[in-house]
């Protein structure tokens, strides 16, 4: 699987898996003008993405979309 991909359904949010000790930790973010802009880490425990931490990020996502 690759280290990266595109959260279908979130308007271009990605997310980046890293191994660690306590598991697998995701980091969702997005790029805007060459820079990658981090919403929300976690600790993954189950396949599927958990609605929970994808709400926190679209949420944080939407709020910078309106600066």
């Amino acid at each position: 699987m690759p280290l990266t991909r595109v959260l279908h359904g979130t308007d271009g949010l990605e997310e980046v898996r890293c191994n660690i000790s306590n598991g697998i930790a995701r980091v969702i973010f997005y790029v805007e003008d060459n820079t990658m802009v981090l919403l929300h880490a976690f600790i993954k425990k189950t396949q599927e993405t958990p609605k929970k931490e994808l709400d926190v990020a679209i949420k944080r996502y939407k709020d910078l979309c309106k600066r």
